[in-house]
């Protein structure tokens, strides 16, 4: 965890690296905003591949990691944007998606992209409250 006056970055080794310039995580005036998360294995640095689904499953899992990092959890999620490059399989994202979130869903924005790092088909963003 690294610190300014203001913000307070979060890492975690639960959840990939940032592969550029920028942290896992800010945490600014009770609010965790979450960088976007791609289908990385933590340990491996792999992508997880095999399905829309599968690749949500683990943009999720990891942001569940950065917020557990920070002291909190994917329920207290208030905003999330899903990117992918698969819109015509969204059912599948939005299924996965519902599996987190049995109770009071985030806010969220679904975009359909052109690309995503690393050539996933999902990317997912968030910001979290912490208490």
């Amino acid at each position: 965890m690294t610190s300014t006056a203001e913000r307070t970055a979060i890492a975690t080794e639960d959840a990939p690296e940032a592969i550029g310039p920028y942290n896992q995580a800010i945490v600014h005036q009770g609010l965790l905003f979450c960088s976007g998360q791609i289908p990385l294995d933590p340990a491996s640095g792999e992508m997880v591949t095999g399905s829309v689904a599968i690749e949500t499953i683990r943009c999720l899992e990891n942001l569940a990691a950065v917020c557990a990092a920070a002291g909190t959890d994917l329920s207290r999620a208030l905003r999330m944007t899903i990117y992918t490059t698969r819109l015509e399989e969204f059912a599948a994202i939005n299924e996965a998606y519902a599996a987190f979130f049995p109770e009071v869903p985030p806010a969220r924005a679904a975009l359909g992209v052109a690309a995503l790092p690393k050539g996933a088909e999902v990317e997912i963003d968030a910001v979290v409250a912490l208490t």
